[in-house]
């Protein structure tokens, strides 16, 4: 062993002296001498799988799409005449060659453009659910074939709108992280012809589940880190809801204020209750009495709304009839 080796753990008289203090004083116990040298943690690192979508970048990848679910529950019933349901089960991040192998059967791929973003992102969209979408939008009641085919050319026409009809609203969920125009290049139905990125190419999967009648059926996004590696800095909750806020300014409050006062609201005032029968009902004539539960100087009920909002006493303005009010009902009462 040569000399100077450990020469980092070799310690003055004076250090020694002040251990030997601290121990005899109980300031310091023989075991803890050392305690502090831990064990450094190592992590590994799998260089083919860079780490280039965070928790955050995830999470935000979320938020946009379930947005955009909820726009198509609302979108597609209304061509498809028929209840849906699109409900957002997470988001992943995974190699371009993982996606494609996980996907490769019985699926239809949209290619997608988000100009000025460079490269392309990708819809998929299982064949169940484009077979019962395809057999609606053409007159059939979107039951889920039994046995699955290849699409015809003319179906494939069909099939492209449909993708057309879904990204229509996609680019207003993005809003707030980047402004681009939505556009699809071209329907797949093969794997092989989707070849457009590396296969260790990082990509974020989000995955939604779309439920028509008694259909059920995937629809994934998938989005190549070097589609939205210039805006990645604003692909996180923090920069997301500072600009949702921003939005929340004095005039736009102004805006919402001012259009609320212009709301029209049902007023009406309870004159009273009385009970008769069906028969008396039946025989009702023009000039006839019915006596009410409420005596002349009573207050009467003001409901606004479906609500009770105001007491007031009846009486006369000009040549109508009109009530004064008394008091005002809080909502605490």
């Amino acid at each position: 062993m040569r000399g100077g080796e450990f020469m980092g753990d070799v310690l003055s008289q004076s250090e020694i002296d002040s251990l030997l203090n601290a121990i005899s004083s109980g300031d310091l116990a023989a075991e803890d001498i050392g305690a502090d040298k831990k064990e450094q943690k190592i992590e590994s690192y799998d260089f083919a799988r860079p780490s280039k979508f965070s928790k955050d970048h995830l999470r935000t990848l979320e938020i946009i799409y379930e947005e955009y679910a909820r726009i198509l529950s609302t979108k597609l019933p209304i061509y498809l005449r028929k209840n849906v349901q699109v409900e957002v089960l997470g988001a992943e991040a995974v190699t371009f060659s993982e996606f494609l192998v996980s996907s490769s059967y019985h699926t239809v791929f949209g290619i997608m453009n988000f100009d000025p973003l460079p490269g392309n992102t990708i819809l998929l969209m299982s064949s169940e659910l484009a077979y019962a979408i395809l057999e609606r939008l053409l007159g059939g009641s979107g039951k889920p074939i039994k046995k699955t085919r290849d699409f015809s050319d003319i179906e494939l026409s069909v099939v492209e709108k449909i993708f057309h009809l879904c990204i229509e609203n996609m680019a207003e969920t993005w809003a707030n992280v980047v402004d681009f125009e939505a556009t699809i290049e071209r329907v797949e139905t093969n794997s092989q012809f989707i070849q457009m990125y590396q296969p260790n190419e990082m990509t974020a999967l989000v995955s939604m589940n779309v439920a028509m009648g008694d259909v059920t059926g995937r629809m994934i996004m998938c989005i190549p880190y070097t589609c939205v590696e210039p805006i990645m800095d604003k692909l996180n909750t923090k920069y997301w809801y500072s600009v949702g806020q921003a939005e929340d300014s004095i005039e736009y409050q102004e805006n919402i204020k001012s259009t609320l006062n212009t709301a029209h609201i049902p007023v009406k005032v309870i004159m009273g209750n009385s009970v008769i029968s069906v028969n008396e009902f039946r025989n009702l004539q023009r000039g006839d009495i019915i006596k009410l539960n409420t005596r002349v100087d009573d207050e009467l009920d003001v409901i606004v709304g479906n609500l009770k909002k105001f007491t007031a006493i009846p009486g006369a303005s000009h040549d109508a009839y009109a009530v004064r009010i008394k008091s005002i009902i809080r909502e605490e009462q």
